[in-house]
């Protein structure tokens, strides 16, 4: 019988433990017999037998040092650089997460204005269980589709109500999250794009003001920017901030699809003089925002909190929310009728949602995501009959014209995008947001990191992802025989299966069936 190969990793460990100064002598005396330059391999050598001395005798804290020395350090190299060897060598086209290599290639070529066109068929597995845009055997002419127009708070009859152009438009990310680059980069490119930018919710939006572009300011829990000492509302800065003219809607954030239920975190390794003074913070630790706004206590407070915003303001006001429970979401609507207030938009965030930081336990376990999660707060809102009292934000995941797609047959009325514009910047998902590390200066403070990131090219990669995201969008409408995205409902989709979206409406996918799908 073969007998299997076996490694004895402790055994080799001890032996180069041994041949280390064994060999730093020998090359010593080299050096003194037969030529100078063997000292700087006996010196080296030296300062290898000392480290791996420290790890075996003096270090206490990790056990795989104490026990392989110089070796066991081999393992902590090797699995701090596993991703990228993943991601550039072993992993393929379609298996990365959370966004695969063939959907950042995507978003790259329609940043670069480069065909992204593809050969011999999908990458995609077709087993019969994903959800597909249902094509007519009579497609549109595009010269008949309708221009796009979303007009917010027009419901209320505002005279400040502000009109949206385009199907997507650039998700909260604030500066503190972003670098200065990043934000003027993107606020550049949607002001040559002819959208707006959310802010984020990172106090004084400085950096944003500077390019022109709309804005929609963001109110976060910890309310920065807009804070009294004790977190409450202070109504003269908000009013304030309203008053520019680059401000052209708010959004009160009461969860977001990366860690609902939990506050923001910005880590104080991120946290210049400059964000510490925008925000009203200290600089020497975690920045951390409550889960919940200050006057939100309970249904009828948080109504009533989103009427004061909007009447503070004037202008269109939003809220930003992850769906946790559709009963609680269906009594929130019942709230907003009792009260005869209603946001001029919700913004409906999937647990899919990216952030700079939060929890692991957050990110993978909380949240609906947000398919389901925007076919029920559509399906409620219409079942109410409140549906035309506002518009609906769909974020999570969506930097692709065809889940764009299926978002809008769900109930959007607008798409929101963070991470497609950080791909459209150049992101190359190096999973580094929270460690002021970025690579690619995006979401770090680190001038030396920052300066590679030129605000003039990387604007214009912005405004060609949003030009050729719309065009995908027009083919794919068209394709549908419709006239108009806002058209597309639930019956514009295959759905195989009840389990592709759950029960879309209801919280049980397995016991109740689903509206119109096909299994």
């Amino acid at each position: 019988m073969i007998k299997s190969l076996h490694l004895d990793l402790h055994k080799l460990s001890n032996f180069v433990s041994l041949a280390i100064p064994f060999t730093a002598i020998a090359a010593f005396l080299c050096g003194v017999y037969i030529s100078f330059y063997f000292h700087f391999i006996s010196v080296a050598l030296f300062f290898v037998f000392l480290v791996d001395l420290s790890y075996r005798k003096i270090q206490n804290r990790h056990t795989v040092l104490k026990n392989f020395g110089i070796m066991g350090q081999a393992r902590y190299l090797i699995e701090s650089i596993g991703p990228e060897l993943r991601q550039y060598l072993f992993a393929n086209d379609t298996e990365e997460r959370p966004f695969n290599r063939q959907q950042r290639a995507e978003v790259y070529r329609k940043a670069k204005d480069i065909d992204s066109a593809a050969s011999f068929g999908s990458m995609y597995n077709f087993n019969a269980e994903e959800i597909k845009v249902r094509h007519s055997m009579f497609p549109s002419s595009k010269a008949a589709l309708k221009p796009f127009s979303v007009s917010v708070g027009e419901e209320r009859g505002l005279n400040t109500a502000y009109t949206i152009t385009r199907p997507i438009m650039i998700s909260a990310m604030s500066y503190g999250a972003l670098g200065s680059n990043a934000v003027r980069s993107l606020a550049r490119g949607a002001r040559l794009a002819n959208i707006p930018m959310n802010t984020g919710e990172g106090g004084y939006p400085k950096y944003h003001l500077m390019e022109g572009s709309d804005l929609i300011f963001q109110l976060g829990t910890a309310k920065f920017g807009v804070r009294r000492d004790d977190g409450s509302l202070d109504d003269a800065k908000l009013q304030e901030l309203a008053a520019k003219p680059e401000i052209k809607m708010l959004e009160i954030k009461l969860s977001q699809g990366a860690k609902p239920g939990k506050g923001g975190l910005l880590p104080k390794e991120k946290i210049s003089e400059e964000i510490a003074e925008l925000r009203g913070v200290s600089k020497d630790q975690d920045v951390i925002s409550p889960p919940h706004h200050f006057e939100c206590k309970d249904l009828s407070t948080t109504i009533s909190f989103i009427k004061h915003v909007q009447d503070g303001s004037g202008l269109p006001t939003g809220i930003k929310l992850c769906v946790g429970s559709l009963d609680e979401f269906r009594a929130l609507v019942g709230e907003m009728k009792k009260q005869d207030t209603f946001p001029d938009y919700i913004s409906v965030d999937g647990s899919e949602g990216g952030t700079g930081a939060a929890p692991r336990a957050f990110l993978d376990r909380v949240g609906m995501p947000l398919l389901p999660a925007l076919c029920g707060v559509n399906t409620i809102l219409t079942e109410e009959g409140v549906r035309d009292r506002l518009k609906i934000f769909a974020a999570g995941k969506l930097i692709d014209p065809g889940s764009q797609m299926l978002a809008f047959a769900l109930g959007a009325d607008v798409i929101y995008s963070a991470r497609g514009f950080m791909f459209a910047l150049g992101c190359i998902q190096a999973l580094q947001c929270g460690n002021n590390t970025c690579p690619v200066g995006i979401t770090t403070h680190d001038p030396s990191l920052t300066k590679g990131l030129v605000i003039g090219e990387k604007a214009l990669r912005v405004k060609n992802y949003v030009e050729n995201i719309e065009h995908d969008l027009i083919e794919l409408l068209a394709a549908t025989g419709k006239h108009s995205l806002h058209e597309l409902t639930l019956d514009n989709l295959y759905i195989p299966s009840q389990s592709s979206l759950g029960s879309m409406v209801r919280e049980d996918p397995f016991t109740k069936p689903q509206a119109n799908a096909v299994v």
